[in-house]
């Protein structure tokens, strides 16, 4: 017990849809457009003082809840009452604490919840747990947020001794004894980060590739976007079901951002590739065909299929080639332990995940030595803030995603004036300087 904790009394919940700009492809699905979860909160600490809270995030169905046997709508709906059923339990706990220790008694509930919203509505599959955890996101976020404002600290300078009653052995297990979640995260933001751009798989590279340009005023082609905003840092999406086709838009993308001196790629097979020996084709391939642009890549990311235990890839051969991200795969700390048995070197910390599991996961990857990296749901408005102080505070993280500005500034739009360094990007780079406000820094 700590005299700082707090008692959640009040949840709201409401929904933003926006269509996207231009479609972006999940896992072989072009996807158009979007609805956020926004979450209220009011808390109360124990002397009786209120505060309020706010979190939000995409409903990422497609992503968190990919099915053959439902749609998009039954998918998104099953979601929405997801997100009802979590708003009761939130308001109806009882328990004092530190946020952290809240979502830790507040997860197996929601866990329950979605097995019996799945039941109730008669889905033709069951909610994972990906879904549960994106949905609960942003109660988790306006947890940290609206404790932070009542005590007048930005979130990330609470989660020291003073603060959080446990060590992270209480959390991790035994092996973790002795170490805090304030040894993982600074209490200062980083001043800045650079912004990984996303190529997706149905993106022009170039001006040839333009069927019909969107005429915003925003760029359309790579070259475009790199003379605009100086980017250093591209993530390219591949199909993992041709590795001809693959090599050639790796060269492709390398090709077109020449005029950027300094690149950086990330490759995301978002799980398409159906084994280990493909990614290793795929990279041979590469190094023999553009060595250069071989040695440009700072990580791969989910390569293969999220279901570790039914697919089984010993990923050790091409993680000593270039780091292996778990993404999808990467839903706590079981799943963490896992992957790393079967080679996984680095895990992606999403905001999406929650902010307590994402510090956990933080922790318990850079204890193993693990390669870090924040990757965000094409995450606007708030929940761009929320995944820019993760990325900000912890310091193994060499760069950001900020996907939302090329799919959905509109999102986008109310939030670029107050926080200008968050959503404007100059010279590739990301201010993340001012994340230091009190709460989750969105005050």
């Amino acid at each position: 017990m700590r005299p700082t904790d707090i008692q959640i009394r009040e949840v709201k919940v409401s929904y933003e849809d926006y269509l996207y700009r231009t479609p972006i492809k999940f896992g072989g699905v072009a996807l158009d457009r979007v609805t956020l979860l926004n979450v209220n909160v009011r808390v109360t600490g124990r002397d009786g003082t209120e505060s309020a809270g706010f979190g939000s995030m995409p409903l990422g169905n497609v992503w968190s809840f990919p099915s053959r046997a439902m749609s998009y709508e039954q998918t998104l709906a099953a979601m929405k009452v997801l997100a009802e059923a979590i708003a009761r339990l939130t308001r109806d706990g009882t328990e004092f604490g530190h946020p952290i220790d809240l979502n830790q008694a507040l997860e197996p509930r929601y866990w329950k919840a979605a097995g019996e919203v799945g039941r109730r509505l008669g889905l033709a599959e069951p909610i994972p747990k990906l879904c549960m955890l994106v949905t609960a996101s942003p109660f988790d976020a306006a947890t940290h947020d609206a404790w932070g404002k009542l005590h007048g600290i930005n979130c990330y300078r609470g989660y020291g001794a003073e603060y959080l009653e446990h060590d992270l052995a209480h959390y991790l297990g035994g092996e973790f004894a002795g170490s805090r979640l304030d040894q993982v995260v600074t209490a200062n933001p980083k001043a800045k980060l650079p912004v990984y751009h996303l190529v997706g798989a149905l993106d022009p590279i170039t001006e040839s590739d333009i069927g019909h340009r969107v005429g915003d005023g925003l760029p359309e082609t790579l070259p475009e976007w790199i003379a605009a905003e100086g980017l250093t840092h591209l993530k390219i999406k591949l199909n993992g079901n041709d590795p001809e086709w693959d090599v050639g838009r790796v060269i492709a993308v390398d090709q077109a951002a020449s005029q950027s001196p300094e690149r950086v790629y990330s490759l995301d097979f978002n799980e398409r590739c159906p084994n280990v020996d493909y990614l290793l084709d795929f990279l041979c391939r590469l190094k023999k065909d553009s060595p250069g642009v071989f040695e440009r890549i700072q990580y791969i990311e989910q390569p293969t299929a999220r279901d570790l235990t039914a697919s089984r890839n010993d990923m050790h051969e091409a993680a000593r080639l270039k780091p292996l991200i778990i993404d999808e795969s990467l839903v706590d700390y079981e799943s963490l332990l896992m992957a790393r048995e079967l080679g996984y070197s680095g895990v992606a910390l999403k905001a999406c995940k929650g902010q307590s599991n994402a510090l956990l996961m933080a922790a318990a990857a850079k204890k193993f030595g693990m390669f870090l990296c924040v990757q965000d749901l094409t995450c606007p408005g708030a929940s761009l803030i929320h995944s820019a102080g993760l990325a900000a505070h912890i310091p193994e993280v060499a760069a950001i995603e900020a996907n939302a500005r090329q799919y959905v500034p509109a999102a986008n739009r109310e939030w670029a004036e107050r926080f200008p360094g968050i959503f404007r990007i100059w010279d590739g780079v990301m201010d993340t300087s001012g994340l230091t406000g009190p709460g989750m820094g969105a005050a």
